[in-house]
């Protein structure tokens, strides 16, 4: 029996899928079953059903289901307790990204790790805020830079920015004739807006909800610049965050929502207990965000550290 055989059989039993889980680990589907049939030849049992579309754990596979992921576990400690007394840094780190976000000091961050640190398979993957913040709570994504309302439950968290939600809308619309906006205002209108999942609409749902409003969405884009094009068209008003909206102010016509003041974040999140590796990923990124308390060191929203909006601004 071999770690890997382990890795490849939780990998199968937690995406339910023997291609997804060859994706997971990088290498072929047909590797991932040669392996997990070679387990259960060793083992005397089949450990998943395969007669469905979705790979579902036999009974025998539910009960070695745990004990394979603590050998893993296990294995891991040792790599990483020598790795603290060394000072060696080495295995895989997978980090999430928010769809549709700029992230310089981000990639920054990750070429300095790289460079100090090259036996570490760095991964970057891309998705949405809630996606990203429940992959790391399950451990599949070591740290994820995401959008969100407020801290994670959970989650150790440092903030890199705090924005509030701003109106965008083209000269002439009604909405600039106000001297002062309000949600409600804002909710009169169509409006454009990032998808469900993404930290500013969790903040925009959220503070209409607290006000009963119910406002149409007439489109939804993951990119800023694609919403603010939308708005330009005159399909709907833009909501977005003071840093998306600063790259439109020489076409479009920018308000601050002034009862909207529950802010949008960029936040860095991990899980507690990181392994080396991410706390010298978090070491850079504080370096090169600007920002302190990453570190392993839990920053909450209601203390957020600021970068400039120009090197980075929050998003989905």
């Amino acid at each position: 029996m071999e770690l890997r055989q382990l890795e490849y059989f939780v990998a199968v039993a937690e995406e339910q899928n023997f291609t997804r889980a060859a994706e997971r680990v990088h290498i072929s589907q047909s590797g991932v079953s040669a392996q997990i049939r070679q387990l259960e030849r060793e083992l005397g049992a089949e450990l998943f059903d395969r007669s469905a579309r979705t790979a579902t754990l036999t009974a025998a596979g539910r009960a070695a289901l745990d004990h394979a992921r603590a050998a893993l576990a296990a294995a891991g400690a040792v790599g990483q307790a020598v790795g603290e007394v060394t000072g060696l840094i080495r295995g895989r780190l997978v980090v999430g990204m928010v769809i549709g976000c700029t992230v310089t000091p981000l990639f920054d961050a990750l070429s300095a790790f790289h460079r100090a640190h090259p036996g570490v398979e760095v991964s970057l993957l891309e998705d949405n805020s809630d996606r990203l913040v429940e992959a790391v709570r399950l451990g599949t994504v070591d740290v994820a830079l995401v959008g969100t309302a407020a801290a994670p439950e959970g989650l150790e968290t440092l903030t890199i920015i705090s924005e509030r939600l701003v109106v965008v809308v083209p000269e002439g619309h009604p909405l600039t004739s106000r001297r002062r906006i309000a949600l409600r205002d804002v909710a009169a209108h169509p409006i454009v807006c990032m998808p469900p999942g993404t930290g500013l609409r969790t903040v925009f749902d959220g503070a209409c909800a607290a006000q009963d409003l119910r406002p149409g969405i007439a489109l939804q884009a993951s990119a800023a610049d694609a919403v603010a094009d939308l708005a330009a068209r005159g399909l709907g008003v833009a909501v977005l965050s003071e840093s998306m909206a600063a790259a439109h102010r020489d076409r479009l016509v920018v308000r601050t929502i002034d009862d909207l003041a529950t802010p949008a974040l960029l936040a860095l999140v991990w899980r507690g207990g990181p392994s080396p590796a991410v706390r010298e990923l978090l070491a850079r990124c504080e370096e090169e965000f600007g920002v302190r308390g990453a570190g392993g060191q839990a920053v909450t929203a209601g203390q957020p550290e600021r970068v400039s909006a120009g090197s980075v601004g929050v998003t989905g």
